[in-house]
Formats: C-alpha cells, sequence, structure tokens
C-alpha cells in the first residue's frame, strides 16, 4: 500500500517487525521500545520523554496483556512530561506469517493485523490525517553521510557526539538516529547542532 497518511506526533510501537507494518503505512516517527526492554532502559524512558515534550507520543502495542503492560510502563515514564495518545487495535486472532505458532493468548499483534485495522485504530485516536506539506525537508541518510555521521571512519564517534548532546540512548542504530533527528530536530535545527559540535570539521567541508 502507498503511503496516503501522516502523524505529526511519534508513534511508539513494541517491536521492529511493528514498526516494518506501520512504515508501510504512514508518514510519522516511529519508534521501537523493545518490548519488555523499556523497563530497564534508562535512556529510552528519556528519550521517550523528550518526544511526548517535543511532538506528543502515540502509543500502538498489541492487544494482549503483555502490550498493555508495555503500554503502561511508557505512560508512567512519560508522566506528565508531554501529551500521550492511546491507539488500540482490536481482538483478532490468528498467527502472524513468520511465526509458526500462535501467541500465548492466540490474538494478533500490531504486525500481523490488517492495514485497514490499523489505519482505523489511529483515526479512532485522532491522529490520522491525509498527507499535507511538510514544513522543511527531511533528514536524510544520504545527510548522514554526507555529514560524517555514517560511512566513514570517525562516523561511530560522531554519530556517538551527537547522541550524548541529545542524551540519547548509547546503543541507537543510525537509522533509529535517523528517525530521532526529524521527530526532534528537523533540518534546520540538525545543522545547527552540527555546528556546534563539529565547527572546524564543517568548515573544512
Amino acid at each position: 500500500m502507498e503511503k496516503r497518511f501522516v502523524i505529526q506526533q511519534a508513534v511508539v510501537v513494541e517491536g521492529k517487525y511493528d514498526k516494518i507494518k506501520l512504515a508501510s503505512l504512514l508518514d510519522a516517527p516511529i519508534l521501537t521500545v523493545g518490548g519488555f526492554s523499556i523497563f530497564k532502559d534508562r535512556a529510552m524512558q528519556a528519550l521517550l520523554r523528550s518526544l511526548a515534550r517535543e511532538r506528543g507520543l502515540v502509543i500502538l502495542t498489541d492487544s494482549d496483556v503483555a502490550g498493555f503492560r508495555i503500554r503502561q510502563k511508557i505512560v508512567n515514564c512519560v508522566g506528565g512530561a508531554g501529551e500521550v495518545i492511546h491507539a488500540y487495535i482490536p481482538d483478532r486472532y490468528g498467527t502472524e506469517r513468520r511465526k509458526t505458532a500462535p501467541s500465548k493468548e492466540g490474538k494478533l499483534g500490531v504486525e500481523g493485523m490488517p492495514a485497514e485495522l490499523i489505519l482505523r485504530a489511529l483515526a479512532e485516536a485522532g491522529v490520522l490525517s491525509e498527507r499535507k506539506a511538510e514544513a522543511g525537508r527531511p533528514i536524510t541518510h544520504a545527510d548522514l553521510y554526507a555529514d560524517g555521521l555514517s560511512g566513514g571512519t570517525d562516523s561511530r564517534k560522531r554519530r556517538q557526539a551527537v547522541i550524548r548532546r541529545l542524551d540519547l540512548p548509547e546503543h541507537l542504530s543510525t537509522s533509529g538516529l535517523l528517525t530521532v533527528l526529524n521527530a526532534l530536530l528537523g533540518y534546520d535545527r540538525y545543522r545547527a547542532l552540527l555546528e556546534e559540535l563539529f565547527p572546524t570539521s564543517l568548515e573544512k567541508e
């Protein structure tokens, strides 16, 4: 399905397959919390608070008991720091294509939910809108490469400098960093951050 919808808030899901499913439907920052890893991941908890303050969070977890526990943990992490919106998928029973057996409760998760039901859940939460013009251009993988944050000998060191400056999780992947940069900063503030952190190297470029 071609992307047709945009969500201004950051969307929070449990795992990478949930993110893949949503990325095929939406234009939105999509964050994964690694399931129950969120209970101990202080850096991710801090990141969620930052995103809630900056643009708001939409929580879309599975409809089983585990999904609701993860949802509540995210709410507790954010506290009153920002906007949290809940979107709920309905109970549907079956087995995801990549699995050989159903989940403990037999319910389909976000990754196995039909696209129309995911979009309905987001629409009912009041966050789904038709595509509209973006304010400024997004940061891309090509930008990260050109700015030495990927594909270079010092890229990891430079990424870690950005991660520390923004108080992000240490083990955030390059793709994860790109998602967060677009969600928190946008292109102009990203350029300003690089000029602050790497003024000499940017002048040479």
